[in-house]
C-alpha cells in the first residue's frame, strides 16, 4: 500500500524526460509539486524564444511576395510613343516587361502605335520609372516580332540591360490558381508608378465562343473560330486598358504565365454583350515564349 501511494505521487514525474535526466538521488527526493514547479519554470525560460520563433516564420513567410513585387516592378515598362514637340512628349498606349537578355521588351501588339509620325520624329519608346519617384528615363525602341493571332509583340531596347523576369509554365495553372499582375492601369494619369493586383484565374477556356445566334456573330469572331482556337485565362481581378501587356505571375516564385490583354480576348468573348463586363483575361505565356524562340532562330513574325 505504501508503495502505491508513492508511485501514483511519482510515477507521472518519473516518465518526464526531465525527470529522467536528474541522478537517481536527486529522483528519490522529488515530489510532484516541485516537478509541476520545475515545469512551470523551464516553460517561462522557453516561452519568449518559442514567440522569437514563430514571429521569425511569420515575417519571412510575409516578406517573400513582398520581395517579388518590388523585383517584379523593376522589369514593368510604360510602352508608348515619344515625340519631343509634342505635350506631353511622351504619349502612353500600354504595359510591357522586360524578358530575354535584358534588351527586350515584351507586350500586346495592339499596345504598339499604328503609325508613327517619322516627319515629326516620334519614335516608338518605353518609359522606365525612376526609384525616387523622379522624372521617368525614355528609351528608344524598335519592334523585331509580332504574333497577331496572339496579340503579342516583342520590341528591341536600345541602353543597357535591364532586369528581366523569368518565365513560367502556363499549362500547370488551373482553375482558382491565385496570381499577381502589375502594370499601369490608367498609364501616367498619376505618374508613373506601376501598381500590383491580386488574381484568382476563374476558368481556362477557348479565345472564341460560338454566338447563341447568328446576329451576335461579327467578322472578328468569324475569323477566331473558323481559326486556330486556343485557351485564355479568365480572372476574377479587374484590369484596366493601360494594364493590357501586364505580366501575369506566381506570387512565390515571380514566373509569368501570362500576358494580360483588355482588348483582343474581350472582343472574341465579348462580342454578344451589349455592355462590357468587368472581367479580365490573360495570354497564356506559352504563346510568348514560341515568339521569342522565333525571332532566335531568325524567323521572327
Amino acid at each position: 500500500m505504501v508503495h502505491q501511494q508513492v508511485c501514483g505521487r511519482n510515477c507521472a514525474a518519473r516518465a518526464d524526460p526531465l525527470v529522467n535526466s536528474l541522478t537517481p538521488y536527486e529522483r528519490r527526493g522529488i515530489t510532484a509539486s516541485m516537478f509541476s514547479r520545475r515545469r512551470a519554470l523551464v516553460a517561462s525560460m522557453l516561452a519568449p524564444l518559442a514567440g522569437t520563433l514563430v514571429l521569425g516564420r511569420s515575417a519571412a513567410a510575409l516578406a517573400g511576395p513582398l520581395e517579388i513585387i518590388d523585383r517584379v516592378k523593376r522589369s514593368v515598362v510604360a510602352v508608348g510613343s515619344f515625340q519631343k514637340t509634342r505635350s506631353p512628349a511622351f504619349a502612353f498606349r500600354g504595359t510591357g516587361f522586360v524578358v530575354g537578355d535584358g534588351t527586350l521588351v515584351a507586350t500586346n501588339a495592339h499596345v504598339l502605335p499604328p503609325v508613327l509620325d517619322s516627319q515629326n520624329q516620334e519614335m516608338l519608346t518605353i518609359a522606365l520609372p525612376a526609384a525616387d519617384g523622379g522624372a521617368a528615363q525614355v528609351r528608344v525602341a524598335r519592334t523585331i516580332a509580332v504574333d497577331s493571332e496572339h496579340d503579342l509583340a516583342l520590341i528591341k531596347v536600345e541602353g543597357g540591360r535591364l532586369a528581366a523576369l523569368e518565365l513560367g509554365n502556363s499549362a500547370s495553372v488551373r482553375d482558382g490558381a491565385s496570381l499577381l499582375f502589375t502594370g499601369y492601369p490608367i498609364g501616367t494619369v498619376l505618374g508613373l508608378f506601376p501598381a500590383t493586383h491580386r488574381a484568382m484565374v476563374s476558368a481556362i477556356s477557348p479565345i472564341a465562343i460560338p454566338g447563341l445566334n447568328a446576329r451576335q456573330l461579327d467578322t472578328k469572331t468569324i475569323k477566331r473560330l473558323s481559326g486556330k482556337r486556343y485557351p485564355i485565362m479568365q480572372l476574377d481581378a479587374t484590369a484596366f486598358p493601360g494594364n493590357s501587356g501586364s505580366p501575369l505571375y506566381e506570387p512565390e516564385s515571380g514566373k509569368v504565365v501570362g500576358v494580360v490583354n483588355m482588348v483582343l480576348v474581350k472582343e472574341s468573348r465579348e462580342s454578344a454583350l451589349s455592355q462590357p463586363s468587368g472581367i479580365s483575361y490573360a495570354i497564356p505565356i506559352q504563346s510568348l515564349i514560341d515568339l521569342l524562340e522565333s525571332t532566335r532562330s531568325g524567323a521572327g513574325n
